[in-house]
């Protein structure tokens, strides 16, 4: 028998204790992970766990590469990662640093400011729906009322708009987890760091610039992986809102994914997509987290 107290054995225990956790998480993760990247090597139309196996084949990611689908959703999803997540940094920031400060109503404010994220997503995007509606929508009676445009814009039908419509809903739905970190981030920074950069002479600008974001790099590398991995694989918003249209204009890779496995049935070309996906959230992951960990050092 182990005598786990035994220094010799002690660390034994530690991983004895960590098994359960650890198998339970192959289980959740590891073998969905293995299954994705089976069916995409299987030329099949509907995937059945147990059933006859496929003979294995490239022909999916041949499909892949070579569809201009595939590369219409990635310069999709590239663009809204771009617009979202920056939008959403800099919206965010700027109202972390807002209700940073000691003023009345502080609370309130950052209730507000929480609010959007607070809400259902399918329900916060059936509501945006309503009001982008180009026939009876609120957004298109204010922009006829201000004489920002001279006619309707139709969000559905209209590339552009239908790009812009889900670009500022996930914006208006991301920014307060943005905010969240970034106040949780600027509460953690020292006092005396501000106070000696003031003895310095340093003015609000440089204070910002050589104290506040220096000590926020660490967390907004950590909330640029969340934003950006969140935009790859949101699905209910452009879903509700356009459904991947007009001609493919909101098709995202998580759009695509749906679109071949669930709606053309090829589940080969849709675990395909998936595993692709999921190779470039791990590298782009891995790159943010690797730069911003070195500006910290």
């Amino acid at each position: 028998m182990i005598d786990f107290s035994s220094p010799k054995h002690r660390s034994k225990f530690g991983y004895l204790l960590l098994a359960p956790a650890v198998i339970l998480m192959a289980l959740i993760i590891i073998y969905p992970i293995l299954l994705s990247v089976d069916i995409s090597l299987q030329d099949v139309r509907i995937a059945r766990i147990g059933g006859d196996h496929a003979p294995w084949t490239t022909k999916n990611y041949e499909w892949l590469f070579h569809s201009e689908e595939f590369w219409n959703a990635i310069s999709v999803t590239a663009r809204m990662v771009l617009i979202v997540g920056g939008i959403s940094l800099i919206i965010g920031l700027a109202t972390a640093l807002l209700v940073n400060q000691n003023f009345k109503g502080r609370a309130l404010a950052r209730l507000f400011v929480a609010l959007p994220w607070a809400v259902p997503e399918v329900v916060a995007t059936v509501i945006w729906a309503w009001m982008l509606d180009s026939s009876f929508g609120v957004i298109n009676w204010m922009l006829l009322k201000t004489g920002l445009v001279s006619q309707a814009v139709q969000f559905g039908s209209n590339a552009t708009a239908a790009f812009m419509a889900v670009c500022f809903v996930m914006i208006w739905k991301g920014y307060p987890l943005v905010s969240i970190m970034l106040l949780a981030g600027l509460q953690s920074i020292p006092a005396e760091q501000y106070q000696a950069a003031k003895v310095d002479g340093a003015n609000v600008w440089q204070r910002f610039i050589y104290v506040t974001l220096p000590n926020l790099a660490p967390v907004i590398g950590v909330t640029s992986v969340m934003t950006t991995l969140w935009v790859f694989r949101d699905f209910s918003i452009i879903y509700v809102l356009t459904q991947g249209g007009p001609i493919g204009a909101t098709t995202t890779l998580s759009m695509l994914t749906f679109e071949q496995a669930f709606a053309f049935f090829r589940m080969g070309q849709g675990a395909a997509v998936g595993v692709v996906t999921m190779i470039i959230c791990a590298i782009i992951s891995r790159a943010l987290v690797g730069r911003f960990a070195k500006s910290v050092h």
